[in-house]
């Protein structure tokens, strides 16, 4: 369900970021534009931004760019949770087709 708040205020916007992160469920992945549509941000950099700086524990593994592939410092540490978790992934990419959580499949 979207949010009906307009996410201006960091703080609130931060929170909803983590709490729709938080939604996705185990073995499915959404992409930072995903997200920042879903919330209906201005950029995927938002959402970027405030999972790098998380205070609180959030699947962070579950975001991921719309090309699949992890950035290089996090490849290795992401893709092995998101294998853990059953996402099918090759060459170096989750396989989007296959592991994108839809608006429908979030509580």
């Amino acid at each position: 369900m979207r949010p009906e708040v307009l996410l201006t205020d960091p703080v609130v916007r931060d929170a909803a970021i983590y709490a729709l992160v938080d939604q996705i469920p185990a073995g499915k992945v959404m992409t930072y534009g995903d997200v920042a549509d879903y919330l209906g941000l201005s950029t995927p950099r938002i959402v970027g931004a405030t999972l790098a700086r998380a205070e609180v524990e959030v699947p962070w593994h579950r975001v991921v760019p719309a090309t699949g592939r992890p950035a290089r410092h996090l490849a290795q540490a992401q893709l092995a949770l998101l294998v853990a978790e059953g996402v099918r992934c090759r060459d170096g990419r989750v396989e989007l087709a296959l592991a994108r959580a839809t608006a429908a499949e979030l509580p």
